[in-house]
C-alpha cells in the first residue's frame, strides 16, 4: 500500500475551504492509502512565533476537525510534528545540501513573504521547505496532496530525496504531488479566498444558526436591485458555493438567476439547507469525539506511530550516511 502525507498548520479551526480543497479527498483516500496526517506546529511557528501558546488549543481543534470530517482514527495516524524527533533530525541533515539560493528562488516562499510583509526573512521561514521535506520523507511517503501553489515545495522534497540517494544510497522515494483541480473556495465577502485570518469563512464546527447568519450576509450580484432583475451568477459568491456543494442544481439555479425568476434570498436559503445537510454528519461525529481525553488519546496514538516510523527511517539514514555510532553513545 502506498503512503500519503498530508495535514494542516494549527493556526485556527478548519473551514469549508479546507473541506473542499483537502479534507473530503483525505476521507476518500484513507481506504486505499496508508495515511499520515501531520499537525504542523513547527511550520505554524514560522509565521506565528509570537503566539506559541495558542498552538496546543489549535492542534486539538485541527485534529478534531479532521476526525469530524470523516477520517478514521483507527486507520490514520494523526500526529504532532514537533513530537517526532526524526523530523527535526532530517531537517538538519537535509539543510546541509539545500542551498540558500534554491530557497530564495522558490516562488511560493516569495509570494508568502510578500503576503506577510517580510522584507527580511527569518531562517525558519526561508527554510521551511526543508522542514516540509522532512515532514514528508520521515515516513517515506509516496504521495503528497497539494494545491498548485505548493508544487514548488514538493519539488524541493523531490530534489532532497534524489540528492540524498545520490550522495549516500537509496533510502527515500521521490514523492509525487497529488494536485487538486478544485478551485479555491471564495470567502463570504466575495473579495478573496476563504481564510481563517480574513474572517470570511464557515467553519466545520459552526452551528446551523451560525451557518444561516453567515450565508445570509454573503455578497451576491451587486447589479441586482430587485428580485426579478436578471442576474449574473458568474460574479455571485453564493452561486460559487452552489457550484462547490450543490452541483446537481447548478444548471437550474444559473438559468433562474439569469432570467430573474429566483431572488437572492431564496438562493441563499437553499444554500443554507445544503450546507447544513453536509455539516450535520460532521457535527454528529464531533459530538461523539469531543469529550475529555478522547482526541488527546487519538493524537498520542498517532504520534507514537509516527515516532516508530521515523525511528525506522533514521536507522536507514544513519546506515546510509555511515553515522550509526553503535557502542559510542550513552549506555
Amino acid at each position: 500500500m502506498e503512503r500519503i502525507l498530508t495535514g494542516d498548520r494549527p493556526t485556527g479551526p478548519l473551514h469549508l475551504g479546507h473541506y473542499v480543497g483537502s479534507l473530503r479527498n483525505r476521507v476518500k483516500l484513507q481506504d486505499s492509502l496508508d495515511t499520515f496526517i501531520i499537525i504542523a506546529d513547527v511550520q505554524a511557528l514560522t509565521t506565528h512565533w509570537e503566539t506559541p501558546g495558542l498552538l496546543k488549543v489549535h492542534a486539538r481543534e485541527v485534529a478534531l476537525d479532521n476526525i469530524s470530517a470523516g477520517l478514521d482514527p483507527d486507520r490514520t495516524s494523526i500526529f504532532i510534528q514537533s513530537m517526532v524527533p526524526a523530523i527535526a533530525e532530517l531537517t538538519v541533515l537535509f539543510g546541509l545540501f539545500v542551498t540558500v539560493s534554491r530557497l530564495r528562488h522558490n516562488p511560493t516562499i516569495k509570494t508568502e513573504a510578500r503576503q506577510y510583509g517580510y522584507t527580511d526573512m527569518t531562517y525558519g521561514f526561508l527554510g521551511y521547505p526543508v522542514s516540509q521535506a522532512a515532514d514528508i520523507l520521515f515516513c517515506r511517503a509516496n504521495l503528497v496532496p497539494v494545491g498548485e501553489d505548493q508544487l514548488p515545495h514538493v519539488e524541493v522534497t523531490r530534489f532532497v530525496a534524489r540528492r540524498f540517494n545520490e550522495l549516500y544510497g537509496e533510502v527515500f522515494p521521490e514523492p509525487r504531488a497529488l494536485v487538486s483541480d478544485i478551485p479555491r473556495l471564495v470567502g463570504l465577502d466575495g473579495g478573496a479566498k476563504m481564510s481563517k485570518s480574513l474572517g470570511n469563512a464557515i467553519y466545520l464546527k459552526d452551528s446551523p444558526e451560525e451557518v444561516r447568519v453567515k450565508v445570509m450576509s454573503a455578497v451576491t450580484d451587486p447589479a441586482r436591485i430587485r428580485k426579478d432583475d436578471p442576474g449574473h451568477p458568474e460574479v455571485c459568491t453564493v452561486f460559487a458555493w452552489h457550484k462547490a456543494f450543490n452541483a446537481i442544481e447548478v444548471p437550474e439555479i444559473e438559468s433562474s438567476c439569469r432570467a430573474g425568476t429566483i431572488g437572492c434570498v431564496a438562493c441563499k436559503k437553499n444554500l443554507i439547507r445544503i450546507l447544513n445537510e453536509l455539516l450535520d454528519p460532521v457535527r454528529e461525529r464531533r459530538a461523539r469525539y469531543d469529550r475529555p481525553g478522547v482526541v488527546e488519546e487519538i493524537v498520542a496514538r498517532g504520534t507514537e506511530s509516527a515516532r516508530r516510523e521515523g525511528a525506522l527511517t533514521m536507522e536507514l539514514v544513519r546506515q546510509a550516511m555511515k553515522i550509526d555510532y553503535e557502542g559510542m553513545g550513552a549506555q
